[in-house]
């Protein structure tokens, strides 16, 4: 018969937790423990319990006092607290502060040293009652994942957290993660599906109008507008952009102020996309988030590059800026490359042809991890050709962009990119080639291309 041992009074958090406590979750815990200590049941029960009781207990099959707990904890060298939190209060408060440096790491660009420490959490906390910590390490390698380039293992890890309970703090930024991975990784389909289901859920809950409720939403209008579903991701951006003057949110108000420039720009409106990105800028200034602010100045790079009179100089400045704050930001190695292919962009516009093909090869590997970034730099590669007089090169560089974008459904990008295949053929007198690659652009919106002549009548 076994004697109670121990202390005679007990935190009542931990007199609550012996009570209720899976007992197959406590066994697994007291057994995992004993053999990591190299110890047999008959040690773990010295004079206090039988062998044959320590090994129902490790069965799930009998629920041990609290003095008991105290004394076999003693002799595992763990507390009351670990075996039935799974995790001590100090333990738990030296997690967290990992956690901090992890996403501290992670927001100073070093992906490496937040998946790791955020790997080392999990490992830590494996098994605990803590879901929060387990959920916030969870995102932060997620992200980690995403910076490293590594989508598919990223979208893995967001897709269990976005299958959790929405309410916790992580859920909408999991969510925007998940939407922005599937766009980058070029699956627009379950990028607006994604972005789509959580936003609704968000509604359900009246979320929809925070802060993190809108960049969900701007982020899904971004998937839509790369699928060429352009009039819905309007629609969307107009309602986030009401939503964020009533929340009155500086990074809401950037949010909205941006994917306004973005869709100025690709309605070929670029001049006045610009003031709208430095609008957003002067409102990212304040936010303390360098990845926003990298991604802002290198999207206001490409307009500058884009405009009806490119200003190539002061594009390159704000791209060399963006590619410095984008080191010291959670910005992915793909946000990175699309920034250099830009920069090499501004290059060969100011005549650097050979800078700026060494810097598109530099970006080559990375540009296989996501189909639209390995578009773009075929498009840039297109472009470098053409200036060197290489037109098959040329061609066949374009030919591969346009096929990359019709692979991921970017119907409308890839309408674009037939429009200036035939540009190029044009400007380099293949007429009839031009007038392929301009049918192939109307092919590419869905229009059907008649064979009745302009202005004949219908009968």
């Amino acid at each position: 018969m076994r004697e109670k041992t121990g202390p005679d009074s007990v935190d009542e958090t931990l007199a609550a937790a012996s009570r209720t406590i899976d007992l197959n979750v406590l066994g697994d815990r007291i057994r995992n423990l004993r053999i990591a200590a190299g110890m047999t049941q008959g040690k773990l029960a010295g004079s206090d319990a039988s062998v044959a009781y320590i090994s129902r207990i490790e069965a799930g099959k009998r629920r041990p006092d609290l003095a008991l707990l105290a004394t076999l904890a003693s002799r595992l060298g763990a507390t009351v607290e670990e075996l039935l939190v799974g995790i001590s209060r100090d333990r738990k408060a030296e997690l967290r502060l990992e956690l901090d440096y992890a996403d501290l790491a992670l927001r100073s660009g070093n992906a490496p040293d937040a998946f790791q420490k955020a790997s080392d959490v999990l490992d830590a906390a494996a098994g605990t009652s803590d879901d929060g910590l387990v959920r916030e390490a969870v995102l932060i390698k997620a992200r980690a994942l995403e910076a490293l380039g590594h989508l598919d293992d990223a979208i893995i890890a967001l897709e269990q957290l976005v299958d959790s309970d929405p309410i916790a703090s992580q859920w909408v930024q999991a969510a925007i993660a998940l939407t922005r991975c599937y766009r980058e990784s070029g699956d627009l389909s379950r990028a607006t599906e994604a972005g789509e289901r959580c936003l609704a859920r968000l509604r359900d809950l009246a979320l929809d109008g925070t802060d993190e409720g809108i960049q969900l939403a701007v982020t899904l209008a971004g998937a839509y507008n790369e699928r060429g579903d352009r009039r819905h991701a309007i629609r969307i951006c107009r309602v986030a952009a009401d939503k964020a003057e009533l929340l009155d949110s500086p990074k809401a108000k950037a949010a909205a102020y941006w994917n306004a420039s973005i869709f100025e720009s690709e309605q070929g409106r670029t001049d006045a996309a610009i003031p709208l990105a430095k609008q957003a800028l002067a409102l990212l200034e304040s936010d303390g988030d360098n990845r926003h602010l990298a991604r802002l100045h290198s999207q206001l790079g490409m307009f500058l590059l884009a405009s009806d009179t490119p200003d190539p100089a002061e594009a390159k400045r704000s791209l060399e800026r963006a590619a410095v704050e984008l080191e010291w930001s959670a910005a992915s190695v793909i946000e990175r490359a699309y920034n250099s292919v830009a920069l090499a962009r501004s290059m060969l516009l100011l005549g650097d042809i050979a800078e700026a093909e060494a810097m598109l090869n530099g970006i080559a590997e990375n540009a296989t991890r996501a189909p639209l970034l390995a578009s773009d730099c075929a498009l840039l590669r297109g472009q470098i050709s053409a200036v060197q007089g290489n037109t098959d090169a040329a061609r066949a560089s374009y030919l591969d962009s346009v096929q990359i974008l019709a692979s991921v459904g970017a119907d409308r990008a890839a309408a674009q990119m037939w429009v200036d295949l035939g540009t190029l053929l044009d400007e380099l007198g293949e007429s009839d080639a031009a007038n392929s690659a301009f049918r192939s652009a109307v092919a590419a919106t869905g229009l059907a291309i008649s064979s009745r002549p302009v202005g004949s009548v219908r009968t």
